[in-house]
């Protein structure tokens, strides 16, 4: 059986699969799959481990996924974008920080619920969703809504249990901080600089510098810039926002400014990707 809920942009099926399946991204939605019943392998940028009733996937965008089916198998399915997230699911603080973990979610394959209370959870949350879209009652679409908002929040939390994926035990609280410090200024380049981040974690800027490109391979400038144009690529792809409008949001000095960055990292200007990609980029 299958279903979707009507509602944009997310949306929900649940389907039983016989044959393996795979499926090759290159968008800009996420993908919650939750096994209900079944066994097999799943796998995740050639990453595969085996998957059991319970088990919940997360899948990016970019990434490719396959299921590999041992017995005939049931999945709940939930694709969702980042205007969603913006405009249904927290208020606007929590929203910057709940884009952060999405977008920084660890790729690596296998269950994603780290909390066992979480676990036990998730199950009836799901099985309430299946229920309001199969019996149609009243108000079933306006709880069909907040649960799929608990289930992303639900994610999140499980995700922000081993985010970042490179930090060691000595340095993950700082990291953890630094990072969500990062992403809850991204809106707001004067508190961005290296001076600034320095003072505000009481370290000079010489060690902010070292420990940052020791942890994540890049210095904290490029680390901004990258994040900065994921969320410009989202703007693009799943907005009507200007470029003028996604330059003043993400606090570039002009379009012009934005346009010179992005046609560094991206080899065409906004207004060219969003012709050339939009159009051809699926969407829940």
């Amino acid at each position: 059986m299958e279903g979707k809920s009507g509602y944009e942009p997310f949306e929900i099926s649940f389907k039983e699969v016989s044959d393996s399946i795979t499926t090759a991204h290159g968008h800009n939605f996420f993908e919650l799959i939750y096994i209900l019943k079944g066994t097999g392998v799943q796998t995740i940028n050639k990453h595969k481990l085996p998957y059991i009733p319970g088990h919940l996937f997360l899948i990016t965008p970019e990434d490719t996924h396959g299921l590999a089916v041992e017995e005939p198998t049931t999945f709940f399915q939930i694709r969702f974008t980042h205007v969603y997230i913006k405009n249904n699911v927290l208020h606007r603080e929590s929203v910057r920080k709940l884009e952060y973990i999405l977008q920084h979610a660890n790729h690596q394959p296998g269950c994603i619920l780290k909390k066992q209370t979480d676990k036990s959870l998730l199950r009836p949350v799901i099985d309430a969703i299946i229920r309001e879209y199969v019996n149609r009652d009243l108000y079933n679409k306006e709880l069909i809504h907040l649960l799929v908002n608990t289930i992303i929040v639900i994610v999140a939390r499980n995700i922000a249990e081993y985010l970042p994926e490179k930090a060691n035990e000595q340095s993950e609280t700082k990291t953890l901080d630094i990072l969500e410090y990062i992403q809850s200024n991204i809106y707001n380049p004067a508190k961005l600089s290296a001076k600034y981040i320095s003072g505000t974690f009481g370290i000079s800027e010489s060690y902010l510098g070292r420990y940052f490109k020791k942890q994540f391979s890049q210095t904290l400038q490029d680390y901004i810039v990258r994040y900065k144009l994921k969320l410009i690529v989202n703007r693009l792809l799943y907005s009507d926002l200007r470029i003028g409008e996604i330059a003043e949001e993400l606090g570039f000095s002009d379009e012009s400014h934005l346009n010179k960055i992005f046609k560094k990292y991206k080899g065409a200007s906004p207004t060219m990707f969003r012709k050339n990609n939009a159009a051809n980029v699926p969407r829940p």
